[in-house]
């Protein structure tokens, strides 16, 4: 009877203490999810409206060195920058410091936005400038212009891209290898013939020679 009334004090115990300890533990409430904010999409900044171009002074380039003409045109601010043959032969300026500046658009000592294209007309350095840039020719239609004195190179370019063409020299028989060195003495046909896909045919001379 002793042990089975020990037993029942230990159970009681044991009962109380677990009891106790169980006071000592905080409750825990359930947990709901915080509701999420939606933030709204920052709306995008409006365009800048777009920035006028720089201005600068153009300066006067007539009379300088073609390569001379286009550091200063540069050192302004202006870098789009083209030329052309003033004689109106079609050449091109490979060698920029064998030219020199004869005209200019637009005319220098004029502010404008440094975007601004400036064409240069140019000779060679021996060559004497036009009064006015002499007029390339004009393309061939339907009749042959008059191509007599004009560069062999530009009056090319003049006809048909199909044209069958020959071109000796009228002095000396030599070899005409570029044909922007070379002018025009006789062309066949005459001027005023109807082109009807002819052939035609030319005599030229070097520029600073005399035609026969």
């Amino acid at each position: 009877m002793r042990t089975h009334h020990a037993i029942t004090l230990l159970t009681a115990a044991a009962a109380l203490t677990l009891t106790a300890c169980q006071g000592d533990l905080p409750s825990i409430a359930p947990t709901s999810a915080a509701p999420t904010a939606t933030t709204p999409a920052a709306s995008a900044p409006a365009a800048a409206p777009p920035a006028k171009g720089k201005t600068a002074t153009l300066p006067n380039l007539v009379g300088k060195g073609l390569q001379t003409a286009q550091d200063e045109a540069q050192a302004s601010g202006f870098y789009a920058l083209k030329s052309h043959d003033s004689l109106g032969r079609d050449r091109m300026q490979v060698l920029d410091r064998d030219w020199k500046v004869c005209s200019q658009s637009p005319a220098g000592g004029v502010a404008m936005e440094t975007g601004t294209t400036i064409d240069l007309g140019a000779v060679k350095l021996e060559e004497t400038c036009p009064v006015g840039d002499v007029a390339a020719p004009k393309p061939a239609g339907s009749t042959m212009p008059n191509f007599v004195g004009q560069g062999m190179k530009a009056v090319r370019g003049a006809l048909p891209s199909n044209a069958s063409i020959t071109v000796k020299d009228a002095l000396q028989g030599r070899m005409v290898l570029q044909e922007s060195n070379w002018k025009v003495c006789t062309q066949a046909p005459s001027a005023g013939t109807a082109l009807s896909g002819q052939p035609v045919s030319f005599t030229v001379a070097k520029t600073e020679e005399t035609c026969p």
